[in-house]
């Protein structure tokens, strides 16, 4: 593997010898404006001006590829990054199984490969739009920095897919690139392309729960297209996901810090029964119950990421190549699935039963089940948490056919542990399963900003560690004034 250097001399921080590519450069150039004024308009409201302790690339070495330094938001060196070409490799999986990977856009599948593109690129610029106001209710400093890191580096994401637009797809992919600054989350008229990333972000329960479970989605999708046969996909999809690492951090610790507050707060108090959860609200915390249902809503949200359990379409971008299975290279099998079968749970006489499908068509749901068993060992870490502090309380995977909206269970009601009920079951019962408004109320009551360095609000636990090893008191974020 040859590792380039990253060329920070241009406008646009790279390692694609971009100096020499004139066309894609002044192409980028010109996309480099509105993609500020989207920055303006759409990135995290009032810290413009602020002094953030970032993290940027400078390397794709795994050994040293970031440095620490304050940086004002709209200052950030967003630039295309690929991992290390390996030569020789090829392409691992489907119809075109061991035949040199591509340098080029294969022409056959040029609209599905622009797809791909389009939509993993429609979901960056998305979530910053999500969490662009969570800065005003940062719990700490700490935090706040967090989120911003989040933010710039899912611009940068952007920037990654923008460059494959640009500089593999001449016009159709110069539109495109327009199209995916002019998109907003939520939107009436121009929703983003996937409907998680059009649901609010309204407080920092969710932004965790968001970074936990759907930028775990972004982490299964980033690995599956990393095994594309088209390299410079693959190559960018794999530095992505350095970065991607991160942001789960941030999910993964932030709700634990939350669960750690509540039940050391239940202790101090005396509470036993999470069930009590007037007595533990009144404490200023979260109730484990009320993080179980937002649990349950970006669970299920993240879900429907992964599109139909059985679908033509991902076993289409298998066969061609385009997109594989998570870690592709350590499955024991012939990489093709021309006649492998793989089991599915599907609505069969109004019962959940599993059924064997083709495992071509099963793709999605393959990934899916890959998915919720990493979801399933941070829900272990969390309760582990719960069981040091000895709260008789655990969190559970909703079943897959929960509130669902795509795929088998879009036109049923399933309670969380998977039993089939009526319409009216279901809207008597489901603020038992899902956040009432009553309860975004409550959690929105606790979201007011701590802005003194090494202070915290009072529903969540300090960090072990901090960023880049610094002392709790760091002032991360030097905010304007």
């Amino acid at each position: 593997m040859t590792i380039q250097t990253v060329d920070y001399t241009t406008k646009i921080p790279n390692n694609v010898n971009l100096t020499e590519d004139r066309q894609v450069l002044r192409a980028l150039e010109s996309w480099h404006p509105g993609y500020i004024d989207w920055w303006l308009d759409m990135g995290p409201e009032g810290f413009q001006d602020a002094l953030v302790y970032l993290r940027t690339a400078v390397s794709v070495d795994p050994k040293g590829w970031a440095k620490f330094d304050y940086v004002k938001m709209p200052n950030y060196r967003w630039g295309i990054l690929l991992a290390p070409k390996d030569e020789g490799r090829t392409v691992p999986f489907g119809r075109h199984y061991g035949e040199p990977a591509w340098q080029e856009v294969p022409g056959e599948y040029r609209a599905m490969l622009r797809r791909l593109v389009v939509i993993q690129g429609d979901t960056e610029p998305a979530s910053v739009e999500q969490q662009r106001h969570l800065g005003k209710t940062a719990p700490s400093l700490y935090d706040l920095r967090n989120v911003f890191q989040v933010n710039v580096e899912e611009g940068r994401h952007l920037w990654a897919m923008v460059y494959l637009l640009q500089k593999y797809f001449g016009r159709d992919g110069r539109e495109e690139a327009a199209a995916l600054l002019q998109r907003r989350s939520g939107d009436a008229d121009k929703p983003r392309m996937l409907g998680a990333f059009n649901e609010a972000t309204p407080d920092w329960l969710s932004f965790h729960m968001f970074t936990f479970f759907t930028d775990r989605d972004g982490k299964m999708q980033l690995e599956s297209l990393a095994q594309s046969g088209f390299d410079p996909l693959s190559r960018t999809c794999r530095f992505m996901l350095t970065e991607e690492a991160h942001h789960m951090f941030v999910g993964e610790t932030g709700v634990g810090r939350t669960i750690q507050r509540t039940c050391e707060a239940m202790k101090e108090a005396g509470i036993e029964d999470p069930g009590e959860i007037d007595k533990i609200r009144a404490l200023g915390v979260i109730d484990l119950p009320t993080m179980q249902k937002k649990l349950n809503l970006h669970y299920s949200l993240s879900l429907d990421l992964f599109g139909s359990e059985v679908s033509t379409n991902a076993a289409n971008t298998f066969t061609a190549g385009l997109k594989g299975r998570f870690q592709e290279t350590k499955i024991q099998d012939d990489h093709r699935l021309e006649s492998a079968t793989y089991p599915v749970l599907k609505l069969v006489d109004g019962e959940i039963k599993r059924v064997d499908e083709p495992a071509l068509t099963a793709i999605n749901m393959r990934l899916r089940d890959d998915y919720t068993a990493d979801c399933q060992r941070g829900l272990d870490r969390w309760n582990k948490i719960i069981d040091k502090i000895g709260v008789p309380f655990k969190f559970t995977l909703p079943h897959v056919g929960f509130h669902r909206q795509i795929g088998e269970f879009k036109d049923v009601h399933a309670t969380p542990d998977g039993t089939l009920v009526d319409d009216a079951t279901w809207a008597r019962d489901k603020a038992n399963w899902l956040p009432s408004s009553a309860d975004g109320e409550f959690i929105a009551s606790l979201m007011k900003p701590v802005t003194e360095p090494g202070q915290f609000a009072g529903w969540i636990a300090p960090p072990r560690v901090g960023i880049d090893n610094k002392p709790g008191d760091f002032e991360y974020v030097k905010i304007a004034a």
